[in-house]
């Protein structure tokens, strides 16, 4: 039947709906919905169901010539468009985070270590630099590293590996910046042994897509080489992207229908300058630079055989700016408490009609920055023993509202050697990589808003007492007073350490491929206060205890020719990984205090392939299964009724991903290509874990060992299942024009754990319509994007090209597709919509144009 559908699709277009539809229901046969299983009234039945019925592969295409090269995403239909089509609705191949992908410069794992998570904002926006990658995605062999299940993407920054010339490029777009300048050049390998190759790039932007958003970013890459002689190669680069932007945030329906806009933006406000003129201003600004410093030596030693070694380190910051308060009210305009629904469950119509009157209001729906400053210039304050100096008086005004730098600050060194070798028939590979890692987290003051001084006391222990030191960040500082450009508040350092071992063999003969692979880690983690915090004197200075972690991988594959045009590839791996040092403690800013029974996450995964090529057709069709064990679970949020913030925390999380994949490009006439790219996932949570939930202000669990009914929820923040048709045109005048049509289903918010919990439900039973309102999933509407591009090619002289390209994405602006959100974790049983959840829309029409002069 799923044949017979893609055969349907090239011969007629106008069956999209069927092959968007129907194929999903062939396939997975009735997902049912889980806002409307949940049948019983025992507690151990809480959870909804959902059917699993999957019984057919999924693949992808290629037009590689050899085997080893077969799922090489840069020649993937499938993984093109989940870049370009999926993206825009935070489509997620298989489900997974970027933790499972490694993402790796001359060989060496950049993932950082106290997340997992890949780290592009380093070298954002040196496309000439970083579009060649050697990209993997999935599970496959890695001559480099073991690698994770999500694929691998290696950045060569080898200058003589660069294409010798320069390229100069310009380009427009409507999007998160404006304007994109990029100059890069390589000499390529001279006579005498040098190689040298360079770009840099900037990104602007007054104002991106959303209001009141800014872009500004500088990206460079420096890189000479040395060949020694045959044998040798010395290779030094830089790259870093220093950028400051103004960031975007999601929020309410509420939010979005008061002001009659789908990206509404709660960070900025108008501000009044000295000669009364307003402008924009925005709380929420990001800016990071974070160099990467790498120095390689390739060792030749002969045709076959090949030895690389790097040394490298990262420094840098991270921060993002914040409103903070004390004594006052929450300044940000879409705190709950601001809305007119709130009032409306007060049964306080005046004062309803008084912030719906405001929401109709530009400048009162936003940050109010004038009020704060007027706050700020009002509050005269005499402070006695300043800095715990007895006799210091400080007289000046006190700012009950600042703009706070909430600042990560990154050192890394790392050690990789990797070693190669080819015995006729078999590939040899073997590496060690060692990394140390150390994130200091602190804040310090950006702007007093027209205050004097900032008095650095903890707001989140009012109501707690009046011992000696409590509201002290540092007790050994006591009234600390805190000025531009000053630390404040919290302050410690995360500190990780990992090293690596890995060994792979590759086999392959005329119709037969495989490879086995092996790692064996060892990591730990531990924090390190700077601050001796009132609220935990005895738990906050000084180190926390020291965790370790062993962990091994294994991983196998085999790829069988059954003809010239036709393959079958099966991969199968099992492996363990050490939980996120970034999850691992109940509250990093205040005390040392790491979660019980931590634990490895055990990953087991598997997927087979079937991959057709031909001359003028290619398909992958793949079905993948993984189970991920014993993961870990972590968030906070503010807690007003507490007064702090809460860390809600789960153990014992496993996580489904099943589905398959297809991709098809094909040649339907001689100019005319098509292709068609489908996804259909299950992506759940597969268990019922164990949740605490701790003050972070106070000792005081709030919720201990708790089951969270958890189990056949979806995992929510994405499509679960997405489809794509396109048709491209290439004239024999060196231009193309495409169009592409891509559909995305099965959206759902990520649930909130607290609210599917026995205690949630304890005061209903299953026939009241709240047991279903508070366990039910949300599932979003299903959306679609019609995208368009052209480009054209110019030959000047010689070698010299002129490109242009212009990219349009959702065409048809379609501004009403919600792409996901979450539901808070803050909630009232009582009152159940009180706290409603967040959505995000997709952007409505823009576009990417850009013209690049190679000479």
């Amino acid at each position: 039947m799923l044949i017979l559908h893609l055969k349907n699709i090239f011969m007629y277009k106008h069956l999209l709906i069927s092959f968007l539809i129907i194929s999903v229901t062939t396939v997975f046969g009735q997902v049912t919905d889980s806002t409307t299983t949940i049948t019983t009234d025992t507690v151990s039945q809480i959870t909804p169901i959902f059917t699993t019925s999957l019984d057919a592969l999924d693949g992808e295409s290629n037009t590689d010539g050899n085997q080893s090269g077969l799922l090489q995403s840069s020649r993937d239909v499938f993984a093109a468009a989940a870049g370009f089509s999926f993206s825009a609705a935070r489509f997620r191949i298989r489900g997974y985070n970027s933790n499972l992908t490694t993402i790796m410069i001359n060989g060496a794992p950049m993932n950082d270590l106290e997340s997992g998570r890949g780290t592009w904002f380093k070298w954002g926006g040196l496309n000439d630099i970083t579009r060649f990658a050697e990209t993997k995605n999935w599970l496959t062999d890695n001559p480099y590293v073991f690698g994770g299940i999500g694929g691998y993407s290696n950045i060569d920054l080898t200058a003589s590996n660069r294409r010798k010339g320069r390229n100069f490029s310009y380009a427009l777009t409507n999007r998160a910046y404006r304007h994109r300048l990029m100059y890069t050049q390589s000499t390529g390998m001279m006579e005498n042994g040098w190689a040298f190759a360079m770009s840099v790039s900037g990104r602007f932007s007054k104002e991106g897509y959303v209001e009141g958003t800014s872009y500004n970013a500088f990206s460079y890459y420096l890189a000479a080489d040395k060949k020694i002689n045959d044998q040798h190669l010395l290779s030094l680069s830089v790259i870093g992207a220093p950028s400051e932007i103004g960031r975007a945030n999601i929020s309410i329906q509420e939010a979005y229908d008061l002001s009659d806009d789908p990206y509404y933006n709660s960070n900025w406000g108008y501000q009044t300058d000295k000669n009364g003129n307003q402008f924009k201003r925005n709380s929420r600004v990001a800016t990071s630079h974070s160099p990467v410093i790498s120095l390689a030596h390739q060792f030749k030693i002969n045709e076959n055989t090949k030895l690389h070694t790097s040394i490298y380190t990262t420094f840098g910051k991270f921060s993002q700016t914040a409103l903070n308060w004390n004594d006052a009210k929450d300044p940000r305009p879409d705190y709950y408490r601001n809305f007119p629904s709130n009032y409306d469950l007060l049964r306080d119509d005046a004062n309803a009609a008084i912030a719906e009157e405001n929401w109709s209001n530009a400048e009162t729906r936003q940050v109010r920055w004038d009020e704060l400053y007027a706050a700020n210039d009002n509050n005269l304050y005499i402070l006695e023993n300043a800095n715990g100096i007895a006799g210091n008086t400080i007289n000046g005004k006190r700012s009950k509202y600042i703009l706070e730098n909430r600042v990560n600050q990154e050192n890394t060194i790392g050690f990789n050697t990797n070693f190669n070798k080819k015995i006729n028939n078999f590939k040899f590979s073997s590496g060690l990589h060692v990394r140390s890692q150390s994130n200091r987290y602190y804040n310090t003051v950006n702007d007093l808003l027209g205050g004097d001084f900032w008095l650095d006391i903890n707001r989140f222990t009012n109501g707690l007492g009046i011992t000696e030191g409590l509201k002290d960040f540092d007790i050994n500082n006591p009234n600390n007073v805190a000025r531009v450009g000053d630390k404040f508040g919290f302050d410690y350092f995360i500190k990780n350490f990992k090293s690596t071992l890995f060994t792979q063999g590759v086999y392959k003969i005329k119709n037969l491929e495989t490879y086995i692979a092996a790692e064996g880690s060892f990591s730990t983690f531990h924090r390190d206060g700077v601050n001796q915090i009132g609220i935990f004197p005895n738990n906050s200075k000084g180190k926390s205890e020291i965790k370790n972690f062993t962990n091994y991988a294994f991983k196998t594959g085999l790829s069988y020719k059954i003809t010239g045009h036709h393959y079958l590839t099966a991969n199968a791996a099992i492996l363990t990984q050490a939980p996120n040092s970034r999850d691992a403690f109940v509250s990093p800013r205040s005390r040392n205090s790491i979660i019980n029974n931590l634990q490895n996450e055990l990953l087991y995964t598997g997927d087979v392939n079937y991959i057709a090529r031909f001359s003028k057709f290619k398909m992958r069709l793949t079905y993948y299964y993984t189970e991920r064990k014993n993961a870990l679970w972590s968030r906070s949020f503010y807690h007003d009724e507490y007064n702090t913030f809460v860390n809600f925390v789960m153990t014992d999380v496993d996580y489904l991903h099943q589905g398959m994949e297809l991709g098809i490009n094909g040649n339907l006439t001689k100019r005319i290509t098509g292709n068609a790219v489908l996804a259909l996932g299950q992506h759940l949570y597969d268990s019922r874990p164990i949740a605490n939930v701790y003050r972070d202000n106070t000792e005081e669990v709030l919720l201990e060992n708790s089951t969270i009914y958890l189990q056949n929820y979806k995992v929510g923040g994405m499509p679960q299942s997405a489809a794509s048709l396109g048709l491209n045109y290439r004239s024999n005048k060196y231009w193309m024009l495409g169009v592409d049509l891509a559909y995305y289903r099965d959206i759902y918010l990520d649930p909130n754990p607290g609210r599917r919990t026995a205690e949630a439900v304890q005061n209903y039973v299953n026939t009241d319509p709240q047991w279903n309102e508070i366990l039910g999933q949300t599932r979003l509407d299903d959306g679609y994007a019609l995208n368009l591009f052209f480009t054209k090619s110019y030959r000047i002289k010689g070698k010299n090209f002129l490109r242009l390209n212009a990219n349009i994405n959702n065409a048809t602006n379609n501004r009403n597709f919600r792409t996901g959100g979450f539901e808070q974790l803050r909630y009232d049983t009582q009152v159940i919509n009180k706290f409603p959840p967040r959505y995000g829309y997709m952007y409505g029409f823009n576009y990417f144009l850009m013209g690049s002069y190679q000479f």
